[in-house]
């Protein structure tokens, strides 16, 4: 279900949009930056600063993930299931390594490990492909235009 495509997409940008529904029924979408993928049907983000998108998640764990690599402007959308394993319990405590390993210390700041089990994985391309873009011209593109904002 998560590719090599996709999982390398997270790996390099590991910027998560996570869109939810509020229990009052409006949608609200959040950054989120610490998502690992854990298996070809999981992936994970640490709730360092998080209270919305958990207590969204905790009414209704439906929930829908986009990453989008900014250099090749390709991602990934996840539809999912959202799960909880909170600092302290078995699950959280096997896991809060992997964390550990790629955050370091900001790692300490996660209370919540949420988990999304996933059951639909949908591409994203940008416009300019339908126009006969390479990935190699998008690449160029975009890092001339990130040089000219960031000299």
């Amino acid at each position: 279900m998560i590719n090599d495509h996709v999982r390398d997409t997270i790996d390099r940008f590991p910027l998560g949009f996570v869109a939810t529904v509020t229990p009052g029924g409006r949608p609200a979408v959040s950054p989120k930056g610490t998502f690992l993928v854990l298996d070809g049907r999981t992936i994970a983000f640490g709730d360092i600063r998080s209270p919305g998108t958990v207590t969204n998640l905790t009414a209704n764990p439906e929930c829908e993930v986009t990453f989008v690599n900014i250099l090749t402007r390709k991602g990934a959308r996840l539809r999912g299931q959202a799960r909880m394993l909170r600092c302290g319990t078995e699950g959280f405590e096997a896991l809060i390594g992997r964390w550990q390993d790629t955050w370091g210390t900001l790692a300490d700041r996660i209370g919540t490990l949420v988990m999304i089990d996933i059951e639909a994985v949908k591409p994203l391309t940008s416009p300019p492909y339908d126009d006969g873009s390479t990935e190699e011209e998008m690449i160029a593109a975009y890092k001339a235009k990130l040089a000219g904002m960031y000299p």
